[in-house]
This record gives C-alpha cells, structure tokens and sequence, in this order.
C-alpha cells in the first residue's frame, strides 16, 4: 500500500532538510516537532542509523477544520514529513492524508484530506 508521496533531491541531507520546512512554510504549514532518529537511536540504543528526521507538520486552519468534524482526529495529527539519507540519496515523504485517514468513517474528512494532500504533494515538489 502507498501510503507517502516521496521524491529523491540532489543535495546534501541537511539542505533537504531546510528546503522542506521553507517549502512548509509557503503552503502554510508549521512544523511542531523535529525528531532526529539518527541522534535518538543512538542516544538509547547505542546503534548506528542514516540521517533520518521526523517533521510533525501542521496547517493551523485544517487542523481546525478537521478537529470540528472529528474529535479523534488528534490521533492522526500532525502530518509527518520524513527526510532521510541511503545510499548517497537523500529522499524526502509526506504522509498521503487521504490514505491516513481513509480509515475514518466522516465524509466531511474526505475534502478535508484531498486538500491537504494537495498541499503536501505541492511541497514535496517545490523543493
């Protein structure tokens, strides 16, 4: 199942990574929390992992508008954005909101969830 949208970059990880939450910024989206996997893994697990960052991104108006149709949706919130490094390729994916929440039987969700995967697709591809 294809559950992100995701495109390689040609640039170093931690452009992508600036690139992607600028591209954030202009679609109107805030990034809430950063985790960097790398760092933490190696923090509690004393293993070696690639450049790998989280970003919980968040469009305020949406949320808000999702919130008042389900309550629950908290759960889902917020979209993540995932920035890693393999093979010399630094690959950036956004959640498919349209999938996440397809899961939830509220048709009011549904445009909800077309409009800010149109949102996120856009970001991926402007950076």
């Amino acid at each position: 199942m294809n559950y992100g949208y995701k495109k390689i970059i040609d640039a170093t990880f931690d452009e992508v990574v600036e690139k992607t939450k600028e591209s954030l910024k202009s679609e109107g989206f805030g990034v809430l929390t950063e985790i960097d996997v790398k760092a933490t893994l190696k923090k509690k697990l004393d293993v070696d992992y690639d450049k790998y960052v989280i970003l919980g991104a968040c469009n305020p108006p949406f949320a808000y508008k999702a919130l008042q149709s389900e309550k629950d949706i908290g759960l889902m919130l917020p979209c993540n954005v995932i920035i890693y490094e393999q093979d010399g390729q630094v690959t950036v994916s956004a959640i498919l909101p349209t999938v996440a929440m397809g899961m939830i039987e509220n048709p009011n969700l549904k445009s909800i969830a077309v409009q800010i995967e149109e949102k996120l697709k856009k970001v991926i591809d402007n950076i």
